[in-house]
């Protein structure tokens, strides 16, 4: 049984990765013109506007209602998702907000008590940690197919998201001091 102790501690994790994710990709969005938000690779994969479409769609039918209802709503056309409907890049921006908003919402009005639900998605049982870190998974999957067509499309345009090529050794110094490598506290006895 989840205390007030690891309940808030799991949920602000959950909530960090996630935030932390939807900014990457839209970091890496912003460095992408129209055109590019709507070419796929081939035939056979998603523009990085029919991915984000699809991401908005799903976390607004997991978490509309997300502890009284089954998270694979009737009103939910997921087929349509995978279809690009030539939405302007402020269209596509509102509607992936606005999945992650009902994400964030939900997550936020969170009860340790909660916790301990079962949800339904598609008829099948998940305790809220398991839908919830179904969603995560999915969600982050997702992330980083946008971030590598953005690369893709961005071409010699591109300014890296994390530390650059090379670098590493760089940031290490910079964060952990001169050294390059953090100092380990040993606790206990």
């Amino acid at each position: 049984m989840p205390t007030n102790d690891t309940v808030d501690p799991f949920l602000a994790a959950a909530i960090n990765t996630l935030q932390t994710n939807k900014r990457l990709a839209e970091r890496a969005v912003e460095q992408v013109d129209d055109a590019g938000l709507r070419k796929p690779l081939d035939a056979n994969t998603n523009s990085i506007a029919v991915i984000m479409k699809h991401v908005a769609g799903n976390l607004l039918s997991r978490w509309t209602d997300f502890l009284t209802t089954d998270g694979e709503k009737p009103w939910r056309d997921r087929d349509t998702e995978f279809v690009d409907d030539g939405w302007a890049r402020d269209e596509l921006l509102a509607y992936w907000e606005r999945g992650w908003q009902c994400l964030f919402d939900s997550l936020n009005s969170l009860s340790s008590t909660d916790l301990e639900r079962t949800v339904f998605i598609r008829g099948e049982e998940h305790t809220v940690p398991l839908a919830l870190q179904r969603s995560l998974g999915h969600s982050c999957y997702h992330v980083g197919q946008i971030v590598q067509l953005a690369r893709v499309m961005a071409g010699d345009n591109w300014t890296t998201l994390t530390i650059p090529r090379g670098q590493s050794e760089q940031f290490n110094a910079k964060s952990w001091g001169q050294g390059g490598t953090p100092t380990i506290v040993e606790s206990g006895p």
